[in-house]
Order: C-alpha cells, then sequence, then structure tokens
C-alpha cells in the first residue's frame, strides 16, 4: 500500500522578524474581508525590568515571531467537530479544505481548532481557511505565504521533504498550542528566546493583529 502524500509547513522563528508580508500576501491572494485572517503572525513577549542596589539595571526582555496558518493535521479536530462534513481531508494532499455547499457556518470547527484556523466568511456565512494555495501547488508554486517571505523563513512542501532538509524542528513553543492534540503538519525551528508550548511565562503582544 502506498504511503499517502502530506504535505505541511516549515516556520523558522528565529529569522522572522514580524514583518507580515505572508499575512499581506495571503489576505491579497483571496482578498480575504476585514477581520478574517488566514495565516497571523503572533508576537510573543515577556520578561522584566530590575533595578540593583547601585542603581543600575538589569532585565530579561524578549519576544518573538510566529507565522501560523492552518497545520492540515494528521488529527484534524475541526473535522471531527464539523456536523454536515463541510470540513475535511483531501486524500491526495492531505490538506484540509472546506465544502462550502455543505457549511452551514455553526462555527463548530473554529471553536475546535486550537490553532485558530477556520474562519467565518460573514458576508457569505461560511467558513473559510488556507487551503495550501492547492491551485498553486498544480502549477508547481509554493504556496504565496511562502514565495512572500523575505527572510526565506516559511517553506512548504510534502512532510517527507521537509523533514529531510530540516529534521523534526524543535517542537512547539508558545504561544502554540501542544502538538499532541491535532498531531499538526508543522516543523517549527525555535527562536532562542523560545517558551514551552502552553506553558510560557510571556504573553501575546499583538492581540489585535490576530
Amino acid at each position: 500500500m502506498t504511503e499517502q502524500t502530506q504535505y505541511g509547513f516549515y516556520v523558522d522563528t528565529s529569522k522572522c522578524t514580524g514583518c507580515k508580508a505572508c499575512h499581506v500576501s495571503c489576505k491579497d491572494r483571496k482578498d480575504l474581508p476585514v477581520g478574517v485572517n488566514w495565516r497571523r503572525v503572533y508576537e510573543y513577549g515577556g520578561g522584566q525590568w530590575a533595578t540593583n542596589a547601585d542603581g543600575s539595571f538589569e532585565q530579561n526582555v524578549y519576544s518573538y515571531y510566529a507565522s501560523i496558518g492552518c497545520n492540515h493535521c494528521n488529527e484534524p479536530v475541526c473535522v471531527k467537530a464539523c456536523p454536515t462534513g463541510a470540513m475535511h481531508k483531501r486524500r491526495e494532499d492531505g490538506l484540509v479544505h472546506v465544502a462550502t455547499e455543505l457549511c452551514i457556518g455553526c462555527n463548530s470547527c473554529a471553536k475546535a481548532c486550537p490553532y485558530d484556523a477556520p474562519q467565518l466568511d460573514p458576508d457569505r456565512k461560511v467558513m473559510t481557511k488556507c487551503d495550501g494555495c492547492f491551485e498553486r501547488l498544480a502549477e508547481g508554486k509554493k504556496p504565496s505565504c511562502v514565495d512572500s517571505c523575505p527572510l526565506r523563513a516559511i517553506d512548504f512542501d510534502t512532510m517527507e521533504n521537509l523533514i529531510a532538509k530540516y529534521g523534526d524542528g524543535d517542537g512547539h513553543i508558545a504561544p502554540l498550542p501542544p502538538e499532541s492534540i491535532t498531531s499538526p503538519n508543522l516543523i517549527i525551528k525555535a527562536n532562542k528566546h523560545g517558551q514551552p508550548a502552553a506553558g510560557g511565562q510571556g504573553e501575546i503582544l499583538n492581540f489585535a493583529e490576530v
């Protein structure tokens, strides 16, 4: 039996500068409405300043960025939560898509997903999400978020190719949830300040943007 092809993302958080070129190119590709963000760039930071007895200062302040979209998980909880079968995982490439003709806009998938990937289109009243730029893949191209990144901090390919190129990565870091929830197809290279997933000492600093 032939092993199923599975596409996924690689994100190097040691390179990401938070420029949001990936975010903008993704919105532009599908002309997404305000409030619908298939790819989001999280700024995560923490630490504090302290005054020493001699009047000098010490600090351990840090921040880093993480570009996150849909991870086309092996165990997609959005698919399990969908009551109509609209949310589904494609056999040919492992990408998670929405059959909009079946979608009732109930938001069950969005509530289940720990990555905030499914997003409701307020005008059409259907769920939308990152589709892996499947039509670009068919043309031999990378997703728009990958091609737009000036630091080449994002890559997209079959998981077999990504692992051969980058290894298994460093595991999830904050503000991401533990990988055990959905078995995501996402390889992370951790920033040197990376905090433990779901247990970091910092906080998301740009809630208004994500």
